[in-house]
């Protein structure tokens, strides 16, 4: 029998959404297994706010003005910061004084990282290693966060790491697994293999559109084929 051109229509649009749904298939997989996991996770949980304690802050005597200290022009902004035991001026965000002796200090030691990530991270977990690093990559756990940086490695089996920042003292970040399955999980659900973060990528947007087209080819091929809409017409 002879084919409609309606019969027709129907044909390549149903072959049009079968190979769109094969191809875009294991991407839908990904968004939807990133979705679950977003909204079945905490995110406390993913940023390791559990392993942290309530932070306590010091009190010092005898500091000098950071007025005083030679080659400050202007301040604009000073955070005092405890490293073992010793408070330091971290001034406009660039560089670290010795808030008794005004001395600079360029970098902090691996025991003055241990004594700041111990501030932060609670008792019961044990170090096992303390190293620095100069570089990362862009899939790197602890990429566009400032360098160099020491990685403290806690004896854990959801292998917990917390970096220091070696320049400034600052706690930076703790990462243990759940972080990386998010993180992993975020880089498929973005489509930027890159950085993660860029919402841009051409590829992001031609899946996007590809699944816009499958799902309008999905209700196009219902209203064509659907014997409910033929009965309407005859009655």
């Amino acid at each position: 029998m002879k084919k409609t051109f309606k019969q027709k229509w129907a044909l390549k649009i149903r072959k049009a959404h079968r190979y769109l749904g094969i191809f875009l298939g294991i991407q839908f997989i990904f968004w939807t297994l990133s979705g679950l996991y977003f909204s079945w996770t905490d995110i406390n949980e993913i940023r390791g706010d559990y392993l942290k304690k309530r932070i306590t802050k010091e009190k010092f005597t005898k500091l000098i003005s950071p007025t005083n200290i030679d080659n400050i022009e202007f301040i604009e902004s000073l955070e005092i910061r405890n490293i073992n035991n010793r408070p330091y001026y971290f001034i406009n965000k660039k560089k670290l004084f010795d808030a008794w002796t005004g001395e600079p200090k360029n970098e902090i030691t691996k025991e003055e990282a241990k004594f700041v990530a111990n501030s932060f991270m609670k008792e019961e977990l044990k170090i096992v290693s303390i190293k620095k690093i100069k570089k990362v990559n862009n899939h790197h756990e602890y990429r566009n966060k400032p360098l160099p940086a020491y990685v403290i490695t806690y004896n854990s089996g959801n292998n917990i790491k917390a970096y220091v920042s070696a320049r400034d003292a600052s706690f930076q970040a703790v990462r243990q697994r759940s972080w990386r399955w998010f993180d992993f999980l975020w880089m498929t659900h973005t489509m930027d293999y890159e950085g993660r973060d860029n919402f841009n990528t051409s590829i992001l947007r031609l899946f996007s559109l590809l699944g816009l087209i499958t799902v309008l080819s999905g209700f196009l091929l219902w209203f064509v084929s659907s014997k409910t809409l033929k009965k309407i017409k005859l009655s």
